[in-house]
């Protein structure tokens, strides 16, 4: 069974992600067509590649936290604890990238 993103809140935040990332991918096809210097053009590919990134990280982060509280019932004091570990995973996970 395939999942969806179905909270709304996280589902909104990637959405608004890719719509940054969108914008940033049109910049840098605007730099290649006016002829912007390479090195230019590659830092802003490397600013895509991060936005991207962060963009999937934190939707894996969103389905994570999704299927655990599927699968559990946790108490309050538990879910505290499930958020705080969540957020410490999620930037470790960032730090690899």
């Amino acid at each position: 069974m395939t999942t969806a993103l179905t909270n709304e809140a996280a589902r909104n935040d990637v959405i608004n992600r890719l719509r940054r990332a969108e914008g940033q991918i049109r910049g840098v096809q605007r730099m290649i067509e006016e002829g912007e210097s390479c090195l230019k053009i590659s830092q802003q590919f490397s600013a895509v590649r991060k936005a991207l990134d962060s963009t999937y990280l934190r939707m894996t982060m969103c389905f994570m936290e999704q299927e655990l509280q599927q699968c559990i019932t946790p108490d309050q004091l538990q879910s505290e604890g499930m958020a705080a570990m969540l957020k410490d995973m999620e930037s470790l996970l960032a730090r690899i990238g």
